[in-house]
């Protein structure tokens, strides 16, 4: 039977909702797919749930492909699994967390690794059991503290997480490759394109992490690429470290007065101005040590000041620092922190003083110090001189200051080399569509999954896990599929094959109408009849065009001469064709 607008749950909007923010947003809700209930949170309605039903069809097809198995996990989940994990702290506020009449925690799960990993636990013991690949497609909860662009970042979302289980790393490397492939068939078949980048291993570490990317200007990722072939996001990122300089035979460091030079512009002026280079060349701001101050609020509730030392030309990426402090919580330093530690002198700060203490391992003041890995022994810099208006020059790593470690934290530009020597890397913005991540034995082993060997020993399994985000796809190819007049799906995920339009107010376009509609249907075409009476060929024509079903067909006044319009959303062309041949105008 096909599906009849006279008695179809949709409404749609002339107006764009005040709070939609990409165009994915606005045409989703206008043209009667979702419904905004809460901040990030959306109910679904027929339409929307029907192209979500398509994209989630493909899924299962490859994951079958890939020898997954499905399964279902409730979202209301005890807190426990996640304790023994450690996962209930380190998420913080970014979960929802509550308790039932009797006190007891639970979590609306964000990810399901934990519960996963004690099924496969309760139910297998062998080696003979595996490799196992396991998947689900359900709804996660995150407390985003900004959810914004409809779908696209929301707190509530549905996913297809996967999880592999094998005795070996040799078997986890071929599980990974399989479910890596089947991505690709995925995303191919959704008409996506996709870059596959480097991604950072996260707390539970790992050998490989890849994040699928999808490129588009909304995209709240930035990712690199080179020519040659590298891609990462900036978090996984590694700087080129340049070989290191002997400093045998350099002068000594001199402290110089800088008054009114508190920014790196402020003081590479003093420095042309009051003490030129000796070979004439002007400073720039590659020549200083900016030293940057940030606090880490640690998951056991400690509070750390630490500096990092960047050359001045950069700054820092607090998307690269997070990483690197996880699963802390960093942020600027506060007046109170500054109070705390008065040796840090707000804009002359450095790794050097008068007395020959340095902010590092021999620091009485107990801040760490971390550089940039461009800062390598031997290179020499101005920096402050933890003196009021006093900065120090010819400071020379190695000689004069010794770091605490070295931290990926400056921003990533274009220009820069790629690790792998593949040539210089540009940047571009994208938005995660799937992960792929060799979880390792971190889950097993905290969680007790082991299995007997071939020689009867108990082993710690190990781990894949691999994420695709379904509502964020879908406003995706939303926002890549559209018109100035609506949304235009393809075939693969649109709501349906065809939307037919009875036009006119004549009983006879009606009645071909139904003629029309009954041969598509019998041809095995999924349609949707907009057979409204007394409503103006206009407003059908807008609705038609704001639910973006890609073949459209129009019957009106040619009805008389046996004609009917077929109508192409994706190209724009329209072209008459006898009522008999429309089955095989539309392939």
């Amino acid at each position: 039977m096909p599906t009849r607008l006279t008695n179809y749950f949709l409404r749609t909007l002339r107006e764009d909702p005040a709070e939609a923010e990409v165009t994915s947003h606005r045409l989703l809700v206008r043209a009667g797919y979702i419904r905004r209930q809460a901040p990030g949170v959306f109910a679904w309605l027929p339409l929307g749930l029907r192209v979500k039903a398509k994209i989630e069809a493909i899924i299962r097809e490859e994951m079958t492909n890939a020898g997954a198995h499905e399964v279902h996990f409730p979202a209301l989940l005890p807190r426990e699994p996640y304790e023994t994990s450690g996962r209930w702290e380190t998420y913080g506020d970014g979960i929802f967390r509550l308790h039932d009449r009797k006190g007891s925690d639970y979590l609306l799960a964000p990810t399901h690794e934990e519960v996963f990993t004690l099924l496969v636990k309760d139910l297998y013991n062998s080696y003979k059991d595996l490799p196992l690949a396991i998947y689900q497609i359900q709804d996660k909860y995150r407390d985003e503290a900004r959810p914004r662009a409809g779908l696209l970042r929301g707190r509530e979302f549905t996913m297809k997480d996967a999880y592999s289980f094998d005795i070996s790393d040799e078997g986890l490397d071929a599980s990974y490759q399989a479910q890596r492939d089947a991505y690709e068939r995925i995303f191919t078949r959704l008409g996506l394109e996709y870059v596959i980048v480097n991604a950072d291993n996260g707390l539970m570490g790992g050998a490989r992490s890849e994040e699928f990317l999808h490129p588009t200007p909304i995209g709240e990722d930035t990712f690199v690429r080179s020519a040659g072939g590298y891609a990462a996001n900036v978090e996984a990122f590694e700087t080129v470290v340049p070989e290191r300089v002997s400093f045998d035979g350099l002068p000594a460091p001199v402290v110089l007065d800088s008054p009114n030079t508190p920014t790196i512009a402020t003081l590479v002026d003093l420095a042309n101005a009051e003490y030129p280079r000796p070979d004439g060349r002007p400073w720039t701001a590659a020549d200083t040590l900016k030293n940057v101050v940030l606090a880490v609020a640690h998951p056991d509730g400690a509070r750390e000041v630490v500096v990092i030392g960047l050359p001045g030309d950069r700054d820092v990426e607090m998307k690269r620092v997070e990483v690197a402090f996880a699963p802390g919580e960093v942020g600027p330093a506060t007046e109170a922190d500054f109070a705390k530690h008065p040796g840090l002198v707000k804009g002359y700060i450095g790794p050097w003083s008068t007395d020959g203490a340095v902010l590092g391992a021999e620091s009485a003041t107990g801040i760490r110090y971390l550089v940039d890995p461009r800062v390598v022994d031997g290179t020499e810099w101005i920096t402050g001189a933890n003196v009021d208006e006093k900065h120090v020059f010819g400071l020379v790593a190695g000689r004069d200051f010794v770091a605490d470690g070295t931290v990926e934290a400056s921003d990533v530009r274009a220009g820069d080399p790629a690790p792998d020597g593949s040539g210089p890397v540009e940047l571009a913005r994208g938005m995660e569509i799937g992960h792929v991540f060799q979880l390792g034995r971190f889950f097993a082993e905290v969680l007790g999954l082991k299995v007997l060997d071939e020689n009867g020993k108990l082993v710690t399994v190990t781990m894949g896990s691999y994420g695709i985000g379904v509502t964020r796809i879908l406003a995706i190819i939303a926002e890549d599929n559209n018109d100035g007049k609506g949304l235009v799906w393809p075939a693969s995920v649109a709501p349906f094959d065809v939307h037919v339009l009875a036009t006119g107010k004549d009983p006879a376009v009606f009645e071909a109408a139904e003629g029309v509609v009954a041969s598509l249907e019998a041809a095995r075409f999924d349609v949707l009849f907009d057979d409204r009476p007394k409503l103006s060929p206009g407003v059908k024509f807008a609705d038609a065009e704001l639910i973006g079903v890609p073949k459209i067909v129009i019957v009106g006044r040619g009805v008389a001469d046996g004609v009917v319009e077929v109508w192409d959303r994706a190209t724009g062309d329209r072209e008459n064709v006898p009522i008999g041949e429309v089955v095989a105008a539309l392939g």
